[in-house]
């Protein structure tokens, strides 16, 4: 019988506008830094939905309404199975605020891409416009690290 893995729960939503613009957050942290998109981890009691909604508003003072799951994103760190799941909305109101998590903005895709981004935004950013739900796994290898996308 395999061993049982331990989850962490986290969410990430990419915000457009009717420009084409995207809501970038360069975040600011020791364990996770570079240009992101707004998100975090799934508090007890909170279903998915509720918990990126909440997230998005902490981050950037932005209400967001029907975020749409655009795919699952997960890596290993031991044995423990990180899984965040992908939103997208263009529905959303309020007014932009930065937070401690770092400062967030409106920028191009074109311009969003030549950031340094954080690890595995360029996967997410393919995740998030693909015509279907994607799933990619990353694996820490001895050869360095393995990414499976479906």
């Amino acid at each position: 019988m395999a061993g049982i893995e331990k989850a962490v729960f986290m969410n990430m939503c990419m915000v457009y506008d009717e420009h084409g613009r995207v809501l970038a957050l360069d975040k600011v942290s020791k364990s996770y830094e570079g240009t992101t998109f707004p998100g975090g981890h799934v508090e007890p009691g909170e279903t998915f939905r509720e918990s990126v909604i909440r997230e998005i508003r902490e981050e950037t003072g932005l209400t967001i309404q029907n975020p749409r799951l655009t795919g699952v994103y997960h890596w290993m760190e031991g044995n423990v199975r990180n899984v965040g799941l992908l939103y997208k909305t263009n529905e959303f109101e309020g007014e932009l605020i930065s937070s401690e998590e770092g400062r967030v903005y409106w920028i191009s895709g074109e311009e969003f891409l030549k950031k340094p981004l954080a690890a595995g935004m360029e996967q997410v950013w393919q995740m998030m416009h693909a015509d279907h739900a994607m799933e990619c796994l990353q694996i820490l290898t001895e050869d360095g690290i393995l990414t499976k996308m479906q």
